[in-house]
């Protein structure tokens, strides 16, 4: 018991850090289940695209062993060319891959999204030809020694992947309800024909929440690039899930009930290791996940469709 006590801080500083980002991607899928009661399952791999895209940019700066721009500055970049590259690729999945089918059924929607998700990995394959890209961490952000919280280690990197998804999580709770961008979506999530009838371009609003979910999963993808130092073409799937799980947990089409669940998520999947070997962590999630939804099946902040988006 000593030893598991000795690690527990740390083990939650680490689950806040993923959770963090499973959040980050878990508002990109409620923000357009909110609005068109439709999953998707591309958003994992717009992440993945992401991560790489920060990749590239990181590598035109790195000569060797030498940057070209001040340590820290990096990320600007990197962060700016993978939202711009996202936000592009989650118009182009709402133009081509939903669009169309928007009054088809939801079937038909779910089946294009997971032939787009798919499609978008094998193109990642070939792009990176199946080889892992190494995030140089060392050159991105100053190695100063990590800060300690409560006898637990607390990176530079852990530290800007946390304050960056709080203060991007608290933005989007604001939009969504202060803002007429917010309302119109939330008015489109209650009924459409009727948002259509009352002036609100519907098509549009679409496209822009498929726009922001992409970008929040554009800025997720560098981070966890920063946080695990390496990303493939693949880690858009296993994240997905993660971060679908998420918002099922949390209320799918709630962003707060998104935001409960993915951290909710990283704590189960960091403690629960302290427990049991690393590899049976995706069963702790998932049985967490089934756990929750006996007692509450519409999720831990899922209500009615008011409450939604």
């Amino acid at each position: 018991m000593g030893g598991i006590s000795a690690q527990l801080p740390q083990q939650i500083i680490n689950g806040i850090t993923l959770g963090s980002v499973y959040a980050l991607l878990a508002l990109g899928y409620s923000m357009v289940y909110g609005i068109l009661r439709m999953l998707n399952f591309a958003h994992g791999d717009v992440f993945m695209f992401g991560s790489l895209i920060g990749w590239g940019i990181l590598q035109l700066f790195i000569a060797g062993e030498t940057v070209s721009i001040k340590s820290g500055l990096i990320l600007i970049p990197m962060v700016v060319g993978a939202v711009i590259g996202t936000s592009i690729l989650g118009s182009a999945i709402e133009r081509f891959v939903y669009r169309p089918l928007h009054k088809g059924s939801r079937l038909t929607s779910l089946i294009s999204a997971l032939g787009a998700s798919i499609a978008l990995q094998n193109v990642a394959m070939i792009l990176t030809q199946g080889r892992t890209k190494a995030y140089q961490t060392g050159h991105i952000l100053a190695s100063d020694g990590p800060i300690s919280i409560l006898g637990a280690s607390v990176s530079t990197v852990r530290l800007m992947i946390i304050c960056v998804s709080i203060g991007l999580m608290l933005t989007m709770d604001y939009a969504i309800a202060h803002t007429m961008l917010g309302k119109a979506m939330r008015a489109i999530s209650q009924d459409r024909e009727a948002a259509e009838y009352m002036g609100i371009r519907t098509r549009e609003i679409i496209r822009i929440a498929f726009i922001v979910g992409s970008g929040l999963a554009g800025i997720a993808g560098v981070m966890i690039g920063l946080y695990y130092t390496q990303v493939d073409f693949m880690i858009g799937f296993s994240a997905g899930m993660k971060a679908f799980t998420a918002a099922v947990l949390g209320g799918i089409g709630s962003i707060r009930g998104a935001v409960a669940g993915g951290l909710i998520l990283g704590l189960a999947e960091s403690l629960g290791v302290l427990f049991l070997a690393p590899v049976y962590k995706d069963i702790i999630v998932f049985s967490v996940l089934i756990g929750v939804l006996i007692l509450k099946p519409q999720g831990i902040l899922g209500g009615s469709a008011n409450e939604k988006v």
